[in-house]
């Protein structure tokens, strides 16, 4: 099948349904590119081929994506009788029981999976790295990075292996993949997919999962699949109205949008990313959208601070558990992120644990009331684009040294995990290096409705399907 990468998933979908392709043509396509250029790319990290092969010639659901081949992140999620590292030599299984909800879900829609893609130690920086996995690189350029912690989704999907795959957002961790890699990222409404019952460590409710895609309807179509009331859930189910999917087509008619390139750390963004931003407010304000700059109007370095108070006290309390199970403390199996915020959390009063979260809770008001009088809130996703895999490397010794390179490099995503908003990432533009450069776009809670409108329209001005990265079928 010489144009496979040319389809998004529901279009992979609609030749299965007439009979063009077979859900094993699709695979053995998938499988090829895989190892063509997993090499270069170091995108998945687990390959079940013959599992996948007798799925795939099995009575397959008929979901949206049937037939489609599909990948899951190796951090969260279980799959029946697949290893779970979650990158780590400490916190690991050998085989999973059971899938979880999530995963059942996509096996519903169809998807036939046959691997697991490459993410940090834990999920925790922005960029796909680590002692167990190695670094994941960009199709783009494979000298620099693919984003994280989704990294390895977002590698595989924008080299056309397959059309969209499952990602998670704690940070921004669907988002900056996205956004690195030239990808449509949705960070839905917290609660919007099933945690599954073994979601512990998702107690501060800040991580979601969906998937990356190429497509914007891929994005709707799959939300569409998966994200209705699970049992048990502690939280109400966030409302939708309509469809997603056909939300993508409709108008989104005149928004109140507001938008700002300050950066969190105070640094100007980069020269392209600064006239990508700008390019954007225009054209939206010529499509008719009420358009005004107004920064979020917030204390960032407080912020952060109260956020990375929750986080740590929250790891620590999840690497508790892991100790449980694992009957030893992890002693040097964890890498230097990892095990510092596992000492931070460890030595860390419950007075100043809750302290931070009662912050958060403030912060969440403040950011939420900014939202009463527009529908969407502009920003770029990064403040530069993808840097090298060798400048931002959480491997590195200098832990400080890192967290500046983040610093300049990340920080708008953040505070939507917190607020529970839905957010999107959007492939509008290039630096002048070839390299994506994402816009975000952040709706009022439970609204990925406005969001998929105008992403349909912004797909239609400011087209991205044709761009291609040097790594590609």
């Amino acid at each position: 099948m010489r144009d496979y990468a040319a389809y998004d998933g529901l279009g992979l979908a609609e030749l299965v349904r007439t009979r063009a392709v077979t859900p094993s043509e699709l695979l053995e396509q998938a499988i090829a590119l895989t190892e063509r250029h997993n090499g270069k790319l170091n995108a998945v990290v687990y390959k079940a081929y013959d599992e996948a092969r007798k799925t795939a010639v099995g009575d397959l659901p008929e979901g949206p994506f049937k037939g489609v081949p599909f990948l899951i992140k190796d951090l969260g999620q279980r799959v029946k009788g697949w290893p779970r590292t979650s990158a780590s030599f400490f916190a690991c299984v050998d085989a999973d029981a059971d899938d979880t909800e999530l995963v059942k879900r996509y096996r519903a829609a169809g998807v036939v999976m046959y691997g697991k893609t490459n993410t940090p130690e834990f999920g925790i920086p922005g960029v796909t790295n680590s002692a167990r996995l190695g670094p994941c690189r960009n199709p783009w350029n494979t000298e620099h990075i693919s984003g994280g912690s989704s990294g390895g989704a977002a590698s595989a999907v924008a080299a056309g292996i397959v059309p969209l795959a499952h990602a998670s957002d704690g940070l921004g961790s669907i988002r900056i993949p996205a956004a690195c890699c030239g990808l449509v990222g949705m960070k839905p409404t917290r609660d919007r997919n099933p945690n599954g019952g073994v979601d512990a460590e998702r107690a501060i409710g800040m991580s979601v999962d969906h998937v990356v895609s190429r497509s914007v309807r891929d994005s709707a179509a799959m939300l569409d699949a998966t994200g209705f009331a699970e049992p048990g859930v502690p939280y109400p189910h966030p409302r939708q109205s309509a469809p997603y999917l056909d939300e993508v087509s409709k108008s989104p008619g005149k928004l109140r949008i507001a938008w700002a390139d300050e950066t969190p750390a105070g640094v100007a963004c980069d020269p392209d990313v600064q006239a990508a931003i700008r390019k954007t407010a225009e054209t939206l304000a010529q499509l008719g959208h009420d358009v005004r700059e107004r920064p979020l109007e917030i204390d960032w370095r407080k912020f952060y601070r109260a956020q990375g108070i929750v986080s740590a006290a929250n790891f620590a309390a999840g690497i508790k558990r892991w100790v449980e199970i694992k009957g030893e403390e992890p002693g040097d199996r964890i890498e230097g992120l990892a095990r510092r915020a596992y000492e931070a959390g460890k030595n860390m009063s419950g007075e100043t644990a809750m302290w931070g979260w009662q912050q958060m809770r403030l912060y969440n008001r403040q950011i939420l009331t900014q939202f009463e009088d527009i529908d969407v809130w502009l920003s770029p996703v990064m403040i530069t684009p993808a840097p090298r895999v060798d400048w931002l490397n959480p491997l590195m010794d200098d832990l400080k040294e890192f967290d500046h390179r983040q610093s300049i490099t990340f920080g708008f995503t953040p505070p939507f995990n917190l607020t529970g908003q839905p957010s999107l990432s959007l492939p509008l533009f290039q630096s002048r290096d070839g390299l994506p450069i994402a816009m975000m776009f952040t709706a009022k809670y439970a609204d990925e409705a406005t969001l998929f409108r105008l992403a349909g329209q912004l797909e239609k001005e400011m087209p991205w399907k044709d761009r291609k990265p040097p790594v590609w079928d």
